[in-house]
């Protein structure tokens, strides 16, 4: 869709902008936007105070990296978590999916990425530091990577497990019931929470 194609140099702003998100074509741009047009100037309102709250005033939690209100999460909050079992996942969605699962009753480590270097990506780049911290003062735990079934997920999986396998630690990894390839926020609940219940002992593939 050209922009000589709609009427108001503000709507095709607007539309431009929807455009920018991930899976929104411009036709469904453009009809977000007149949707958005014809409602309520309150509404509308709240809608815009919503995302601007959400990104001044939204954390990541400081002991894990999740996603929260406070600077503490309220998963790493829960006295009832199990503080020694610690799932290390890609991203926010993916602690969503297990927690979905009612299976898992540890706490979770969200690197914010996998390392890929096609795409620019390293260890620095990632929660990784922040991770072995938090591994300082662990002991006699269990770490559980759920990271994708890739190279990209297998290298960072292996780069972490060389930095602390001198450590007292039981690494673990799902039950490959998660194909190979597959993304872990896209693996149906029942899938998912069996590979989190029939978990295998890590075992590096590089060496």
């Amino acid at each position: 869709m050209n922009k000589e194609d709609i009427p108001s140099a503000l709507l095709s702003n607007a539309v431009s902008e929807f455009h920018k998100l991930p899976g929104i074509g411009s036709k469904t741009a453009l009809r977000l936007v007149l949707h958005i047009l014809n409602q309520p100037e309150n509404e509308v309102k709240q809608f815009s105070d919503a995302l601007v709250q959400l990104k001044s005033q939204v954390k990541f939690c400081k002991s894990c990296n999740n996603i929260s209100d406070t600077e503490i999460c309220s998963i790493c909050n829960n006295s009832s978590r199990k503080e020694n079992l610690i799932c290390v996942v890609e991203g926010i969605k993916d602690v969503m999916a297990i927690e979905k699962t009612m299976q898992y009753k540890g706490v979770y480590h969200v690197l914010g990425g996998i390392i890929s270097p096609l795409d620019g990506i390293g260890p620095s780049d990632l929660s990784i530091d922040l991770l072995l911290n938090r591994l300082n003062k662990f002991k006699n735990g269990e770490i559980i990577f759920a990271l994708p079934a890739t190279m990209e997920g297998d290298t960072t999986c292996f780069y972490i497990h060389k930095k602390i396998e001198n450590k007292n630690i039981n690494f673990t990894t799902l039950s490959r019931g998660i194909s190979i390839g597959d993304e872990i926020e896209y693996a149906d609940e029942l899938t998912l929470g069996r590979s989190i219940v029939n978990r295998t002992a890590f075992e590096p593939s590089f060496r």
